[in-house]
């Protein structure tokens, strides 16, 4: 029987290889954040290293991550991007469905900004006052109702007269769950109707978005949001700072909790809105899928996420030096994620 269960199993290895190999270009799914990142090595790899350039997809960092998830064969993505780091659940199903050895990759910092076109009204924000304008109820004469504030003025007078409009990403995107999780959570503790909330009445008064049409979800690229800043210049948008370093000369970051979203603010954490970005790779496919341990090398070299890489070119945050090399030896030991 064990002999029976070996061949068995061998032979399932080799049908799972033989299937691997038959594909010869890496497969890329993931954060619409990190894409641009990706894309950028995915092409400087397929210049230089002889072999195929990656195909990379923009799918949300949820999305991405479900897909990685699915399954272990050839199918299936061989690396996640993701614009926050995988949630236990995520862990769990690669698991259920035979994706069990992971190796994470922090690629560097981004800051979520508060953005409008230049036309626009300048913006100074606090948290709270971004809760107030994006959360689905809000605390008003002691209990919480459904968000009423039509402009940002009637949050605080010295706020523009605009009406509130914010152009955010939709539920499949890490940006909307840092956005949550950075902006959202620690101003909804700031008011002592919600911080008397205990469990889900708590979870859901502090991470409910308004669904009134005063936030409108993007589920597509940034982009989007981009052309719909510039068409709407009284409009604000939730992207990252990626988006404002590459298109400084038509939009504008708003000032939040008294700091602006600059490379030195994010790199040092000053900046209140920022986080780490990351790609996971699926142990299972290395050595299967080709190019999978040079490509991982490349987007780690210093000259591409170091601080004078190219990747910052594009907006990228580089990691103190120290966290770059351990990041770097990844694609050397593949370590097994550890949460």
């Amino acid at each position: 029987m064990q002999a029976k269960t070996l061949i068995l199993a061998t032979a399932a290895l080799l049908a799972l290889m033989t299937a691997a190999e038959a594909r010869d270009q890496i497969k890329i799914v993931g954060s619409s954040t990190v894409y641009p990142f990706s894309t950028v090595v995915a092409e400087q790899f397929g210049k230089t290293s002889g072999f195929k350039t990656p195909v990379v997809e923009s799918t949300g960092t949820g999305g991405g991550l479900k897909l990685f998830c699915a399954g272990a064969d050839e199918n299936s993505p061989d690396i996640a991007n993701a614009s926050r780091r995988i949630e236990p659940s995520e862990v769990a199903a690669c698991a259920t469905n035979g994706v069990k050895q992971i190796t994470e990759v922090v690629i560097g910092y981004d800051g979520i900004v508060l953005a409008n076109a230049k036309a626009g009204p300048t913006y100074t924000v606090t948290r709270e006052q971004l809760f107030l304008a994006t959360a689905k109820t809000v605390p008003q004469g002691g209990k919480l109702v459904p968000n009423p504030y039509k402009k940002w003025s009637e949050i605080d007078p010295g706020l523009p007269r605009e009406d509130i409009v914010v152009f955010g990403p939709a539920s499949n995107h890490g940006t909307r769950d840092a956005y949550v999780e950075l902006v959202m959570q620690p101003a909804c503790g700031k008011f002592p109707e919600i911080k008397a909330l205990t469990g889900d009445a708590r979870k859901v008064a502090c991470d409910a978005i308004r669904e009134d049409g005063a936030y409108v979800e993007v589920a597509e690229n940034y982009t989007l949001i981009l052309q719909k800043l510039l068409s709407q210049p009284h409009s604000v948008g939730i992207l990252t700072f990626s988006y404002i370093d590459q298109n400084g000369d038509k939009i504008k970051a708003a000032m939040v909790d008294g700091q602006i979203a600059t490379y030195d603010n994010i790199a040092s954490m000053q900046y209140p809105v920022s986080r780490p970005l990351f790609f996971y790779v699926k142990k299972n496919h290395i050595g299967v899928i080709p190019g999978i341990k040079e490509y991982v090398a490349e987007f780690t070299s210093e000259k591409a996420f170091g601080k004078t890489g190219y990747l910052t070119d594009k907006g990228l945050i580089a990691l103190p030096d120290a966290d770059r090399k351990t990041e770097a030896d990844k694609s050397k030991d593949w370590p097994n994620l550890q949460l």
